[in-house]
């Protein structure tokens, strides 16, 4: 049902660059919108990785530069049972994280340096798993697509406003232009925070059964989100189309309201891996339909070994 879900509301994004593309040339606009987002969604397909990461300016860490990162890694995706993602490290001072990739087999995982260093080993084990879920359950090629088509969408709507006064080109005038470039870019906004919302839940709850311990996610939850507003990520702030990519939102002015959040509610993240943690201390957590979880804990212990080293 979720698929289902999030391949409608991709299906609208589509529909939408299109209505815009016919306010701005009727039909053959409406047209070439559509083969527009369809080239869009190709070029995505292949090249999103590339793109996203390109953009923070991320670069990629092995075992020898990154010793502690890379294993954790290695340790998480083997007890998710994917294969090893390529790993980054972003020049950033607000901690935060994100996966991309088109397939768990082209698949990286990204965190900022602030996360490394304000987060303990086990609250960035909570962060990584829950970037893997987003690996797992194929968010990820999703997540870049909706930001892709969503950036086009606001550039189009933009682009619009150049045709609006000419009333030879049959565009939308004036006052239709102005409407445009705000509830196109509005309705994509919207879209794309349904999608977000409808996959966060869900890769916090399998993110906390890969480490066994939700309460690890949890607290980097309160510690990212906390940060999140004190520290700009200003290349985040001149690209929001990506934000639904972090496990947090990056935005510094995201406060405003629930509607226009591109994330759940932090406070009720939190509240559901509350409620997980009592469940799987009771043993009485659902197992998936066709398969197991992973076991409780990848390091046998009650989670209170400290920060890093």
């Amino acid at each position: 049902m979720n698929y289902f879900r999030t391949a409608l509301l991709l299906a609208g994004l589509t529909a939408l660059f299109m209505g815009v593309g016919y306010l701005i040339g009727g039909g053959t606009g409406a047209v070439i919108a559509l083969m527009v987002a369809a080239a869009t969604n190709l070029f995505t397909y292949w090249n999103s990785d590339r793109m996203v990461l390109s953009m923070y300016g991320a670069h990629q860490v092995d075992a020898g530069s990154a010793p502690e990162l890379y294993n954790l890694v290695a340790e998480l995706a083997q007890r998710a049972a994917l294969p090893m993602p390529r790993v980054f490290l972003m020049d950033e001072a607000q901690p935060n994280a994100f996966a991309t990739g088109r397939n768990p087999e082209n698949a990286a995982v990204a965190v900022t340096t602030g996360l490394m260093q304000q987060l303990s080993r086990e609250e960035l084990a909570g962060v990584i798993a829950h970037e893997l879920a987003h690996i797992k359950h194929h968010d990820t090629l999703t997540m870049t697509i909706t930001a892709t088509i969503a950036g086009a969408i606001s550039m189009l709507a933009q682009f619009g406003m150049f045709f609006g006064g000419n009333r030879n080109n049959n565009g939308p005038g004036i006052v239709g232009s102005i409407a445009m470039m705000v509830l196109a870019p509005l309705g994509a906004m919207l879209v794309q925070m349904a999608i977000s919302r409808t996959r966060e839940y869900a890769a916090d709850n399998y993110g906390a059964r890969i480490v066994g311990q939700p309460m690890w996610l949890a607290s980097a939850l309160a510690k990212i989100e906390n940060a999140a507003h004190q520290v700009p990520n200003m290349e985040a702030e001149r690209n929001p189309a990506t934000a639904h990519m972090f496990i947090i939102n990056p935005l510094s002015g995201h406060g405003v309201d629930n509607l226009f959040a591109t994330h759940p509610s932090t406070a009720n993240r939190i509240a559901a891996l509350q409620q997980l943690a009592a469940e799987l201390s009771t043993q009485t957590a659902p197992r998936p339909a066709g398969g197991s979880y992973p076991p409780r804990s990848p390091w046998g212990g009650s989670g209170q070994r400290g920060p890093w080293g």
